[in-house]
Formats: C-alpha cells, sequence, structure tokens
C-alpha cells in the first residue's frame, strides 16, 4: 500500500528537483565500508578508515561523498553534498548541451520527375547538406511505375553526382519496397 503524507501526496516519489539525484550516491554513515580512498581540496590524498575519513569531513562541517564505489578501496571525497549534487547536474546539462542531434531531410522524386522540379528539389538539398543535416532522398513508386525502377536509380545516382561538392554518398540506391533510397551526408569543412 502507497505510503501518503497529509496532503494525500504519495511519499515514495520525489517532489523536488534534486531529490531525484539524492540517491545516487552514498554520503557519511551511508558508506559500508572499512576504508576509503579521499581526495579533494583540504585533504591529504589518501586510504584512511572510515572513521577517520568520516571525522575529517565533521571537523571541517562537510560531507563524506562516495564517488567511485566500484574502485578498490572505494573513492570518497570531502564536500558539500548539496553542492556537488549542483556541479553534477550543471555537468550533465553541459554534456547533453555539446552532443549533436542528427537531422534528416527527406526529398521525394517520382520516376518521371522534370528538370524544373528537380532543379528545385537539388537546390534544397544544397542548402540542407550546408547546415550539416543528412539528406534521405527516394524516388517513390505507385502503380505500375515500378516497371521504371531503372529511371528511378538514373535519377538518384545523378541526384548524388550533382551533390558531390557538398556530400558524399552514404548508401547507393536500395529499393525498398515502393521507394528507392539514397542517403547522403555532409562534407566536413
Amino acid at each position: 500500500m502507497e505510503k501518503k503524507n497529509n496532503l494525500g501526496v504519495n511519499k515514495d516519489f520525489p517532489s523536488k528537483k534534486n531529490e531525484g539525484m539524492k540517491d545516487l550516491y552514498r554520503t557519511n554513515e551511508k558508506i559500508r565500508v572499512k576504508e576509503v580512498r579521499l581526495v579533494g581540496e583540504n585533504v591529504e590524498q589518501g586510504v584512511y578508515s572510515i572513521q577517520d575519513a568520516l571525522q575529517i569531513a565533521e571537523d571541517q562541517g562537510l560531507d563524506l561523498v562516495e564517488i567511485s564505489p566500484n574502485a578498490v578501496p572505494p573513492v570518497c571525497r570531502i564536500t558539500d553534498y548539496q553542492k556537488f549534487l549542483y556541479q553534477q547536474k550543471k555537468r550533465l546539462k553541459e554534456q547533453k548541451a555539446k552532443s549533436t542531434k542528427v537531422v534528416v531531410k527527406e526529398i521525394r522524386f517520382g520516376p518521371q520527375t522534370d528538370d524544373h522540379d528537380y532543379n528545385f528539389k537539388l537546390k534544397h538539398a544544397k542548402g540542407f547538406l550546408e547546415e550539416g543535416a543528412k539528406v534521405k532522398a527516394y524516388v517513390f513508386f505507385k502503380g505500375r511505375s515500378i516497371l521504371f525502377k531503372e529511371q528511378g536509380e538514373v535519377l538518384l545516382l545523378r541526384f548524388a553526382n550533382d551533390l558531390e561538392d557538398y556530400g558524399r554518398v552514404e548508401q547507393l540506391p536500395v529499393l525498398e519496397g515502393k521507394r528507392m533510397i539514397i542517403m547522403l551526408t555532409p562534407k566536413k569543412k
């Protein structure tokens, strides 16, 4: 049965922003090993018994935080736990911001696309590749137009050839059901 406080809110779920991260690291008395390796500012680095490490942290008015539990002996840092959580959260946010998202833009052709439409779509593809997006160009065959799959392949190869200054072919034309697909990735500058 769920434990609820006097407001009718389930106590098992974190209510504040940092509470989701609070249980990631063991602190102070929750560390259950005989000895730990201490690192951090204002501390002589080395291996200490857990009682000595807790005493050093208490003398400085800070927390003992286990940052690497799988090491032998586990690595602990003497720091303010709330500040430590804030820094970890900030570091995760920076990593997320630095990671790049791959954008794939699609361009659709028919097997008998005329020159004006082709040039219009080619111009868009150049723009996409210059922005750093991948381009997935495909020829869609409706009904009996599948008989012209050679025309579709020629069209896609011409498309790739016209874009060789902007991108390189990642995947040659492949027929998948009613679509013939080619993938282009931007060239690195």
